[in-house]
């Protein structure tokens, strides 16, 4: 046999061989061949071809084995099991740049799926070659690791510190300078993984100077990394005040207000998630802090009723509450409110869910911050949204924001009266198919801005239709305005209110009772005895037993 005959035998073999790693890489793409694939034991195959003296074979190799685990679970751990991670990891540091992109992306494949597979990429030495492949000059070597990197970061708190101890974040934060659309998105979608998780990783992205970059890039023209950057933003500003503070000072306000007309939804979306991780600290830092000792919805509870240990730390959250309190000042300022109120009457479903909060964390600040969300027709649009929403939690959202609103004066209370809403959270408390958190958010918005609601059109047709637990609430207010209002005393009665508060049943003694007792005295006793119940029996019997003279 010739030598040509014989160095046939092996270009036939390599043929063969890349012939059946492009092939298999093509079925990969197409979920129905997967099981097949399985079936036919393509990964043990598909193992020794990752060490081939030719490259492309590898890289192709490589590609396949990322396909297949980055369809489920089963596949990542396959590969996990079959040793392949570390000559993948070996590869990163040696073989080209085509090798090592398919290689991360192996890596990002096995690690999306769940934190255990996230930590067996990380246990085979990953996170040092994926660094080092940052600082590779190819672009698209960068983003393949970065990806990666952040498919880790993203499950919990201890595989993102686990990247950031590998010295990721400021690689990261050279990365989203970098002139490459594509390498800036991966690397702000990472920063945001990493971010998420606890004040002391977000503060760690921030000390690489990421804000200042992020806040760069939010007019970008493109909207796949506006996502990102808002993203990014609002992993940041979520932790603290602190936090929010310095996302603020970086001047992304007003111009982040245009993307709320993005016409990416995601965009808008996360611009509107933004805004209510900065306007919300107030609040949950209160209510976190008073714990149950203090009537929720009821600001002017002295702080030292919350009781020694919890006063003292509201005194060393003042300088926390003043400052989140000036961060929803200024974004009421350049215009949020108003935005946010446009963005909900042009969106539906979840990307509502961001808006609503964030309406109702800027009320909850003080009463002048839950005006403006009133002026800027906060209520109605609000009222429509728990009409047209029929996700129990997005309702349970927009009930909570009308409480938040309702609960300041009787002036608030009276702008989400005449909306029309308390016959609907009354509905949305008293109905049993709806889920519980519905229910108790309802209820309490009711409670709350009843107790500071004095108009009585929007209260009587309450005495018809709501039970008991809510009714003191509304005969309470009957009782402190009728002793003052002429006019109202007249239209209580002709009305037929006068009539129904006789006819409730209540325990002597009782708060409902002495507010009973409070509104009868407002009128001569002959009126109170005539729309008493019983009263026309008494007068008929009287007729019976009269004898005329």
């Amino acid at each position: 046999m010739s030598q040509r005959q014989v160095l046939q035998v092996f270009e036939q073999y390599q043929k063969a061989r890349t012939q059946f790693v492009q092939t298999v890489a093509d079925l990969a793409t197409r979920p129905q061949n997967i099981e097949t694939l399985q079936h036919a034991g393509v990964m043990s195959l598909l193992r020794p071809l990752l060490l081939d003296a030719v490259p492309t074979i590898q890289q192709t190799a490589a590609l396949a084995l990322g396909r297949l685990a980055n369809y489920n679970d089963d596949l990542a751990e396959a590969v996990v099991k079959g040793d392949i991670l570390p000559q993948l990891v070996y590869s990163l540091a040696e073989q080209n740049r085509f090798y090592k992109k398919a290689a991360a992306f192996v890596l990002r494949a096995v690690a999306k799926h769940s934190p255990e597979l996230a930590q067996a990429v990380v246990d085979c030495g990953a996170l040092d070659a994926l660094v080092i492949s940052l600082e590779e000059f190819d672009p698209g070597v960068k983003e393949a690791a970065a990806w990666a990197l952040g498919y880790i970061a993203r499950h919990n708190e201890q595989l993102a510190q686990a990247v950031v101890d590998a010295g990721v974040a400021p690689l990261l934060v050279l990365c989203i300078q970098e002139p490459e659309i594509a390498l800036k998105r991966v690397a702000a979608s990472s920063l945001s993984d990493i971010a998420k998780h606890s004040p002391e990783l977000a503060h760690t992205v921030v000390e690489t100077g990421a804000i200042a970059h992020l806040a760069q890039m939010i007019l970008n023209p493109d909207s796949k990394l506006k996502r990102q950057v808002f993203s990014a933003l609002g992993q940041i500003a979520k932790h603290s005040v602190d936090l929010a503070e310095m996302v603020v000072e970086a001047e992304i306000f007003p111009a982040a207000l245009a993307s709320l007309k993005d016409p990416d939804e995601y965009v808008r979306k996360n611009v509107t998630t933004l805004i209510r991780e900065i306007t919300k600290h107030s609040p949950e830092l209160f209510d976190a802090l008073c714990l149950n000792n203090m009537v929720r919805g009821n600001r002017s509870v002295k702080h030292r009723e919350c009781g020694p240990v919890i006063y003292h730390h509201c005194s060393t959250g003042n300088r926390q509450l003043e400052t989140s309190s000036k961060l929803a000042q200024i974004i009421v300022h350049v215009g949020g409110v108003a935005a946010v109120i446009d963005y909900l009457g042009e969106s539906k479903g979840n990307v509502r869910l961001p808006g609503i909060m964030m309406l109702g964390y800027v009320a909850a600040h003080t009463e002048n911050l839950a005006m403006a969300v009133i002026v800027s027709k906060g209520v109605p649009q609000l009222a429509i949204c728990l009409e047209e929403e029929r996700e129990d939690h997005i309702k349970a959202a927009t009930a909570w924001a009308f409480g938040q609103i309702g609960r300041h004066t009787p002036e608030h209370a009276r702008a989400v009266a005449v909306a029309n809403v308390f016959p609907k959270l009354l509905h949305l408390y008293l109905n049993t198919q709806n889920s519980e958190d519905l229910q108790v958010k309802a209820k309490k918005a009711l409670k709350s801005i009843l107790q500071k609601c004095t108009y009585l059109p929007a209260l009587e047709p309450l005495l018809y239709e709501a039970p008991s637990n809510i009714l003191k609430h509304v005969i309470c207010q009957f009782s402190k305005v009728l002793p003052h209002d002429s006019k109202a005393r007249r239209l209580f009665v002709t009305s037929g209110g006068l009539k129904k508060v006789q006819e409730i049943k209540a325990e002597p003694g009782s708060a409902i009772q002495e507010y009973i007792d409070a509104i009868n005295s407002c009128y001569p006793e002959e009126i109170v005895r005539y729309y008493s119940p019983g009263y026309s029996e008494a007068l008929l019997e009287r007729i019976d037993n009269y004898q005329p003279v």
